[in-house]
């Protein structure tokens, strides 16, 4: 329990008996810096029911603290601001009580709620994954870690998007200029040997448009009549059609791609619990809108197509099945909600981690859940997300100028080497431990510099600026914790014994209050789904260990009992470091 929740209920008894008012909400917030406390008591609102003074209605709820609250210390009033400053021995037995927590913060597993399943990377199955994926996934994992340490059960899955045009131009280009190409023949990853000839297909339809433009076509006409995309459409209609040598070739070219895609995966640090394919989800939507006909949640057109009109809710008119009896992505994304649930019976709401451009669709989606009736439908949430852009611009599949996963985090492992290097302080490593060293500061900064953001947020992402071993970035604080472990290493006593009657010096009393936040922190990015809120929390705690790092020391002091103290204390915040680093999927270095 922190110090807000501790004096919630004082505070409210003060103001019964001393002013005979009963009032429901008392606001809190930090006192601000530049005036001496913990905590403050916002007085305005209070003005409203005691009709007062606001400076003498905060010096009377502060006297009755100091006299009745054991914790209180003492207090001031700036102008409708009641500062209360906290005795030491409250912050010291609170970490005596949390040092040796090993999963301080987290909340056990709590059986008795609803599971919540959390979808995110969701790749085209005809090109690799780009830095736009690296969002999405590094955010969709990151909230599943932070959901789980809530104390809720998480399953963690994607939908990949393995059927439709985009993936028969990939397919036919393939056949038309492939020669029988392999990933084991060219030694490319399976996703991006596909990826290029999805880029190789755009190519020649970019012919193919400019030569029937020079005999009379219109631009239009052109895109709609060249060769190439008519053979393209033609495939889809035979793959639906289940044309045996169109499946086969689908199965071939989607088997090189997930390879590809598990391995970047492995390098990004990412997991899924399970698996959904298009292919077997776009028709699952089918039996549902015919029940939802039935129910005359759903209407139907005269040429047969299905839709339901949901312009009293302020949207649209939307098409849930084509007068073909074909399904939409609409029809596919309802039957997938509702299997998963048959298939997980546990979960009771569900995430889906997909960029901006798709707010509407799940407007849409889950209303249609809801008038449907299934309960689970109130706890869906769409994690939109902004656009990544680098400093040269957007980035384009078609055309090939996509910031490819693998090799962005290959670069970045080389950026953290030439950095490291340029610093100097990797003597007595061996080559292997070098490597491993680059790895986790490389991708450390990329996950850092990604989740740092508001999710939606758009971002300007900078490789350098990630890399920076100073200010709010991955390596600045992987060196914090590194530091740390040095000093660790460096205690050469028994530093676990209990540490009493000590004064704590103001940088020890901040970063105590610093880790009194993190249980809560944890639960309030869980309820906003925000990863932002604890890598931000994470430099805060690491900016105020080094604070106290300067201001005091630590091995060097002589007072034995302050000197394990501090000890403790620098430990605790290392492991609290490590901890809040893993919700983000960041690795942390003993050495640096």
């Amino acid at each position: 329990m922190n110090v807000a929740k501790i004096l919630n209920e004082p505070i409210k008894q003060a103001v019964l008996n001393v002013f005979e008012i009963t009032v429901e909400k008392i606001e809190f917030q930090a006192t601000r810096r530049d005036f001496e406390g913990d905590i403050t008591v916002v007085i305005f609102p209070l003005v409203k029911l005691i009709k007062g003074n606001p400076i003498e209605i905060g010096n009377k709820i502060g006297t009755y603290l100091v006299e009745n609250v054991a914790i209180v210390e003492k207090f001031n009033v700036v102008s409708g601001f009641l500062n209360i400053v906290i005795s030491d021995d409250y912050y010291i037995k609170f970490f005596s009580s949390i040092k040796n927590e090993a999963a301080f913060g987290f909340v056990p597993l709590n059986n008795e709620e609803k599971a919540v399943m959390v979808e995110y990377s969701s790749p085209n199955t005809n090109k690799p994954l780009h830095l736009g994926h690296i969002r999405n996934n590094l955010l969709g994992f990151s909230v599943a870690e932070i959901i789980k340490a809530s104390g809720k059960k998480v399953y963690k899955t994607q939908i990949i998007n393995d059927r439709g045009i985009h993936i028969c131009k990939s397919m036919l280009a393939w056949q038309k200029f492939g020669n029988g190409e392999t990933p084991e023949s060219t030694g490319l990853k399976g996703d991006k040997l596909v990826g290029n000839y999805y880029v190789a297909f755009d190519k020649q339809y970019k012919v193919e448009i400019n030569e029937l433009i020079t005999k009379g076509q219109s631009e239009e006409e052109a895109k709609k009549n060249a060769p190439i995309i008519l053979e393209a459409q033609q495939m889809l209609l035979d793959w639906e059609a289940g044309k045996p040598e169109v499946i086969e070739l689908w199965k071939t070219m989607n088997h090189w791609v997930y390879a590809g895609f598990n391995e970047t995966y492995k390098s990004l640090g990412v997991d899924f619990d399970s698996y959904y394919y298009e292919s077997n989800t776009y028709l699952l939507g089918k039996e549902v809108v015919q029940l939802g006909l039935e129910k005359g949640i759903f209407e139907k057109d005269s040429d047969g197509s299905v839709w339901i009109d949901l312009t009293e809710d302020g949207l649209d008119r939307k098409i849930v099945l084509r007068s073909d009896g074909t399904a939409v992505y609409m029809t596919q994304d309802i039957g997938t909600a509702i299997q998963r649930v048959k298939d997980f019976p546990d979960v009771g709401g569900m995430v889906y981690t997909v960029g901006n451009e798709q707010d509407y669709h799940f407007k849409v989606l889950f209303l249609i859940l809801k008038k449907l009736g299934f309960d689970w439908a109130e706890n869906l949430y769409h994690l939109s997300y902004g656009m990544v852009e680098l400093p040269s611009g957007k980035m384009k599949s078609r055309e090939g100028t996509v910031v490819d996963a693998d090799d962005l985090m290959v670069e970045m492992t080389e950026t953290a080497a030439k950095i490291s290097q340029e610093l100097g302080k990797l003597d007595g490593y061996s080559e292997e431990e070098k490597q491993r060293l680059y790895k986790i500061i490389g991708l450390g900064a990329l996950k850092y510099f990604m989740l740092k953001v508001d999710p939606k947020k758009s971002m300007l992402f900078n490789p350098e600026e990630s890399v920076d071993f100073a200010g709010n970035t991955g390596p600045f604080i992987q060196y914090t914790y590194a530091r740390i472990q040095s000093i660790l290493r460096k205690a050469n006593f028994d530093f676990s014994a209990e540490v009493n009657e000590i004064a704590l010096h103001p940088k020890e009393k901040e970063l105590i209050k610093v880790l009194e936040s993190y249980p809560e922190l944890i639960q309030n990015a869980a309820q906003a789904y925000s990863p932002a809120l604890v890598a931000n929390y994470t430099y805060e705690l690491v900016k105020e260990y080094n604070s106290f790092y300067q201001a005091v020391p630590i091995l060097p002091e002589t007072n034995e009992n302050l000197k394990k103290f501090r000890v403790q204390l620098s430990k605790k915040v290392g492991e609290t470091i490590k901890s809040a680093f893993s919700l983000l999927g960041i690795e942390v270095p003993e050495r640096m």
